[in-house]
């Protein structure tokens, strides 16, 4: 029964997993130890989890992975700054002595982390782990998969055809043409921060039109029928410079970039709007290219852009394949899942067991939990008041706070896996109230007013609400809220531009409910994590809405909470009402202010 550790450092979102007998057993980030947002350090904490949780030494483990190849990728970061000397020589200069002291000996390194490990080391490719975190989890016995990122060693997109225990890549496009890099120069562009800013532009593409799509079709991307494509890298300074995008990018969109933190203008939300349709059209087309090359009827997909939950539910809507499924921790995280898996069944040949229900990922719910004692103890240290409810007195006492429109803080269970909390660590509010999107953004979160939340539903309610009837557990589906419960707009309504529309109440549930009718929905199933679907439940009972809002349990720049002392500290920084702890509950007007300067917002970087 072999122990495998997989680890993803040193680029973002560092973390590391357990796969024992091919089944993962823990997995986590490290951000959520240290507490530093998208920590890229080799995930010792996340390590010493997961071996903690798997009741083993590093002694026990049998192989240590790795989720690419450092030597391959160093290859094309030296033929890249060879191609276009002498400039690039910034970037060069920044990134050499972290390759030439750490990351061309990532084997040396791993080994005096890990100092009693006495087995062996093995390294996939990058894309060879996405897949592989893409299909050895999935529901499917045999199924396409289709990866898409900002660039691993070469490859930036690939595809291939897993079967049983057996995964083949059959093609790739390679680095500088990337549909991760072209989304993130509009995310810098835009005025967002690249590799966190992302999902802000997919947010904010509803509010524009998409009037530039044509013209990065015609001047930027030179796109095939099958969805390969090119980029014209005149207007791209990645390569060779240490931003996304140069100064002909800012002639050809009539500006120079957003400055971070000023005012959105229409031009923002349309350019937004653009690169979203571009980018939704190439994912199409590549997805129709591997539908006719392998014959497949499902699809698995991985890679930071499958994180595109608009895209993906274009994708389920408009495209070839019956079914799809998605790594919940589609990003870098999730290669620490992949090359465990690989070695599991590609180089050990173990087998692969398909669940009946459902998936392996065991809902992403792979994190640390906490005792009641535990709870308690940080609790009374703190100087806390609380009251401890048994089970069912606490889910109807949550669920009556949440109906009067308290917002709650929802900490059950183990942490998630990946980025989105899906009902172990949320904040969670009452998707009816029209006032609940702007005090969850501007009084708890302090970010954005324009970002929409996501609805956590009874699975067996989806189709009541929403334009979907499949799975989508890890809130990774864009799907129209159904016409019966939507509030037309007035004609004077329809005249509003950009950010005039936030405040226009789209249907009953207007907290989760997009300026475009959409939501991004996550099922909520009792197999996965049954306290959350009773709270869902006696919340419906009491209301008739067997919704939530469900927002991630931090602030903004912050990492999900992780311990009991994170969620304290977030309830009170923040102006949530209740905190739902275990099997305690507090209110926030009980409890003595901590002394609090202000100061500790500048903890966290802005994301």
């Amino acid at each position: 029964m072999a122990a495998i550790l997989g680890i993803s450092a040193f680029y973002h979102d560092s973390a590391a997993c357990l796969v024992r007998d091919g089944e993962i057993v823990a997995a986590a980030q490290e951000e959520r130890f240290t507490r530093k947002k998208h920590d890229a350090g080799f995930p010792r904490h996340a390590v010493a989890y997961c071996l903690a949780a798997g009741g083993l030494t590093v002694g026990a483990l049998d192989y240590v992975g790795f989720y690419d190849k450092p030597l391959l990728k160093f290859e094309r970061l030296l033929e890249q700054y060879l191609g276009v000397a002498p400039r690039g020589l910034a970037q060069f200069v920044t990134a050499m002595p972290v390759w030439l002291r750490d990351k061309l000996f990532t084997r040396r390194l791993i080994l005096k982390e890990l100092p009693d490990f006495t087995g062996e080391v093995l390294f996939t490719e990058h894309h060879e782990s996405h897949a592989a975190s893409a299909f050895f989890p999935s529901p499917f016995a045999q199924a396409a998969v289709l990866t898409m990122d900002g660039v691993g060693e070469w490859a930036t997109s690939s595809y291939g055809v897993g079967s049983g225990s057996d995964l083949r890549l059959l093609a790739e496009l390679h680095y500088p043409h990337s549909l991760g890099m072209l989304y993130s120069a509009f995310t810098y562009y835009t005025g967002f921060k690249v590799n966190s800013g992302e999902y802000k532009v997919m947010g904010l593409a509803p509010y524009g039109e998409p009037r530039y799509a044509d013209l990065i079709l015609d001047r930027l991307v030179e796109l095939r029928d099958d969805g390969s494509f090119k980029l014209d890298m005149r207007y791209f300074d990645y390569l060779r410079g240490l931003t996304m995008t140069n100064g002909a990018f800012a002639a050809l969109f009539g500006g120079p970039p957003r400055r971070p933190e000023s005012p959105l203008t229409q031009r923002e939300m349309d350019i937004a709007a653009s690169v979203q349709e571009v980018t939704e059209e190439i994912v199409l087309r590549m997805a129709r290219h591997v539908h006719r090359e392998t014959g497949m009827k499902d699809l698995c997909l991985a890679g930071g852009v499958a994180l595109n939950c608009v895209g993906n539910g274009r994708l389920l809507r408009e495209g070839p394949f019956e079914r799809l499924w998605i790594q919940p921790a589609a990003g870098d995280a999730g290669g620490a899942v992949g090359v465990a898996l690989a070695v599991h069944h590609l180089v050990l040949g173990g087998e692969r067991h398909v669940p009946s229900e459902g998936d392996a990922m065991h809902g992403s719910y792979l994190g640390p939990a906490f005792t009641d004692d535990a709870i308690e103890a940080t609790l009374r240290a703190a100087g806390a008041v609380y009251e401890r409810l048994a089970e069912p007195a606490l889910l109807d006492r949550t669920a009556r706070l949440l109906a009067d429109e308290a917002v709650v803080g929802w900490f059950q269970g183990r942490m998630e896996f990946g980025p989105r909390a899906l009902g172990a660590r949320s904040i969670l509010g009452d998707p009816r109230s029209p006032h609940m999107q702007s005090v969850l953004n501007l009084k708890i979160k302090y970010r954005e007013s324009f970002r929409p939340f996501a609805p956590s539903i009874l699975r067996e309610h989806l189709a009541e609400w929403f334009a979907l009837d499949v799975d989508s557990p890890y809130m990774l589906l864009v799907a129209p809220v159904r016409d019966e419960h939507r509030i037309p707009m007035t004609a004077e309504q329809e005249r509003l531009f950009g950010i005039e529309k936030l405040n226009v109440p789209r249907s009953t549930i207007p907290a989760v409910t997009h300026v475009d009718y959409s939501a991004r929905i996550q099922t909520v199933h009792a197999e996965t994590n049954p306290l959350y679907h009773a709270l869902l439940e006696r919340f419906h009972a009491l209301t008739g809405c067997p919704v939530l809002v469900n927002t991630s349990f931090n602030v903004r720049g912050e990492p999900i909470v992780c311990a009991p002392e994170d969620a304290w500290r977030c309830f009170m920084r923040t102006e949530m009402d209740h905190l739902v702890i275990g099997s305690f509950v507090l209110d926030k007007t009980k409890q003595a202010p901590l002394p609090d300067d202000g100061s500790w917002r500048r903890q966290y970087e802005l994301d």
